[in-house]
């Protein structure tokens, strides 16, 4: 034995020599043709591709080394390629199968580009494949049933193209290591496969914006490790998933909303589910929006745990009060429950919700007063409590809400005064007001909201007064309104400050003089309501600068008003009953629906010109 060992040992070098000399070019000779064919195939792939604005594929050429190939790697060793990524370069052109000939490729990456075609089901060669993206491109056709084929598939992404058919139940029985699937934003239709539930090992699964129909399968229990799950904006049907989510216990993200879902009992209860969910103590973000669910929320809602962030409920029939105890949710930032049947006040609690930024209880029948102590929630960064029944003053306390960016309190009974606090709110892009019971005068300290930089409504209320000359301090307001209040006294020249302004609306207001001559600075504006004011138009200028853009318009009547005619000649007082009718000719053309059917400032400053030198005595002026 020893002898043997001996003489192996004796042997070694030369054994060695043999397989570097024979043995090593033989193989090397194998990998160089391998890595050719690959080189080829990737030229291949060029030559399918119409335009490259991003000059990503220059250097794919006979020339270069393939493994120097922008997007390319090669394996450790460079005998075969291994990876390909070209994601977000902008290609255009034809998805070639002959990607299919890169058999030893573990990455495929051509997501955002314009690729088009099919998915060639010549990619089932590509066996030692783990990841696969071609999302954001303009594929389309049917998931070819031989994509089943890549059994070491991790990662499968395929959304926003136009991909049609049924989603293959082989690539969910076959492909069971994946971990990622989104087959998002496509047009698939017929129901989610069963087999899903073979994917026990998966953490993402996205379907959503699809044509989806039928029941979320019950082997979705299965996916036990998911983490995300969003079928929104589809057709499925049937009863909420508690069943499904009660096994979830690592969900994260659960997004049903969009789809025509009911609760239990026939859509009157809620509990059973909210109850399945209490399970699922990771849950981060809950969406269940727009699914027609019926029922009163339950308490179980405030025990879904410390880690939950956004709730959507909104455009449903959920009915009753809002819970108390959702003031337990600590780490909630998005409440939206608005256009359903709540009634009830608004809970006191709700102020211990501290990090909410957002608080949507729009459009239902809540009653009472507003909290004072929603004032203590200073990230709050929109408060939508418009559209309900809501009494009683607005609290100064909202002037707390220094991060409030958006504030609708309309359609509502408020009465009392604005609280001029509402000053302090110094980022609100929108403010609304409107349709309520709102009295006093409009406070100065508006002119704290330099940064309303889209809308302020305080329309439909009782305001009386001037208006204040700081609101013309908002340079960046695009829309004003103010009508249909008790507003007196004249429009200031100051007003031109408002140099992003696009429409104001100053209607059914009791607002006096002439239009200052400075308004025609407001180069940006599209439509101007002063009509059932007793205004007068001044200085025709005002509508001639106003026409720099055709857009400008003057909507409805100015309120001009003709000197009495009592004891004037016969021929005087035809005179101003053919120029009245001549304006309120005018006044009905400028409120025309169509602005394509409305006259343009140039037109009405030339229709205006021609009746004052007709009223000067000029009759050819009127024919």
């Amino acid at each position: 034995m020893v002898c043997k060992k001996s003489t192996f040992l004796l042997l070694l070098p030369l054994l060695l020599q043999i397989a570097l000399t024979f043995v090593q070019p033989f193989s090397g000779d194998h990998h160089h043709h391998s890595l050719l064919s690959d080189k080829d195939a990737l030229l291949e792939f060029k030559r399918t591709i119409r335009s490259d604005p991003g000059s990503a594929l220059n250097n794919w050429d006979e020339a270069f080394d393939v493994c120097n190939f922008t997007g390319v790697k090669c394996g450790r060793l460079r005998h075969r390629v291994v990876k390909l990524r070209l994601n977000g370069t902008e290609i255009w052109g034809l998805l070639s199968p002959f990607i299919a000939n890169l058999t030893h490729l573990r990455i495929l990456d051509l997501s955002e580009n314009q690729l088009y075609g099919y998915i060639p089901s010549e990619f089932a060669s590509l066996r030692y494949l783990h990841r696969l993206r071609l999302g954001g491109n303009i594929l389309e056709g049917p998931i070819p049933d031989s994509l089943s084929h890549i059994s070491k598939l991790s990662y499968l992404s395929l959304e926003s193209n136009i991909l049609t058919g049924t989603i293959p139940a082989s690539v969910f029985s076959n492909c069971t290591s994946l971990l990622y699937v989104d087959l998002s934003h496509n047009f698939f239709i017929g129901e989610i496969p069963a087999e899903v539930g073979y994917l026990t090992e998966v953490w993402v699964l996205n379907l959503y914006s699809n044509f989806l129909k039928g029941k979320l399968p019950v082997s979705l229990s299965n996916c036990s490790l998911l983490l995300s799950l969003d079928v929104e904006n589809n057709h499925l049907s049937g009863e909420l998933p508690s069943e499904v989510v009660v096994k979830l216990r690592d969900i994260m993200f659960l997004y049903l909303s969009y789809n025509s879902m009911v609760s239990h009992d026939d859509n009157t209860n809620l509990e059973p589910f909210f109850t399945s969910l209490t399970n699922c103590t990771s849950l981060v973000e809950l969406e269940l929006a727009a699914l027609g669910l019926g029922g009163r929320l339950p308490k179980a809602i405030g025990d879904l745990g410390i880690r939950l962030s956004t709730i959507h409920l909104e455009d449903n029939q959920i009915f009753g009060e809002i819970p108390q105890n959702i003031a337990n949710l600590s780490s909630l930032t998005w409440l939206n429950m608005s256009t359903n049947l709540l009634n009830g006040t608004i809970p006191e609690e709700l102020s211990k919700l501290k990090n909410v930024e957002r608080l949507i209880l729009s459009t239902n029948s809540l009653t009472s007063t507003i909290p004072a102590s929603l004032g203590n929630i200073t990230w709050m960064g929109l408060l939508d409590l418009s559209k309900n029944k809501l009494l009683g003053k607005i609290p100064e306390t909202l002037g707390n809400l220094n991060r409030l960016n958006y504030l609708f309190l309309n359609d509502n009974f408020l009465s009392g005064e604005i609280p001029p606090s509402l000053g302090l709110c110094r980022d609100l892009y929108k403010l609304d007001l409107s349709y309520n019971r709102l009295t006093g005068s409009i406070p100065p300290q508006i002119s704290g909201l330099t940064e309303m930089r889209i809308f302020l409504n305080l329309s439909h209320n009782l305001l009386q007064g001037p208006l204040p000359v700081e609101l013309s301090k908002m340079e960046s307001i695009q829309e004003m309104d103010l009508s249909s209040n008790n507003l007196t006294g004249i429009i200031f020249p100051q007003l031109s400050s408002c140099i992003s302004v696009r429409l104001i609306n100053f209607s059914h207001n009791s607002l006096q003089g002439q239009l200052p001559d400075s308004l025609g600075d407001l180069q940006n504006l599209e439509s101007f309501d002063l009509s059932s004011n007793s205004l007068s138009v001044g200085n025709v200028g005002v509508a001639e600068n106003m026409g720099n853009s055709t857009a400008n318009m003057l909507h409805g009547s100015i309120g001009y008003i003709a000197p009495d005619a009592g004891d004037q000649p016969v021929e005087v007082k035809k005179m101003w009953e053919v120029a009245i009718g001549e304006l309120i000719e005018l006044g009905i053309l400028c409120t025309q629906e169509s602005p394509s059917t409305r006259p343009t400032m140039l037109d009405v400053a030339d229709d205006l010109v021609r009746l004052k030198r007709y009223l000067d005595g000029d009759t050819e002026a009127i024919p």
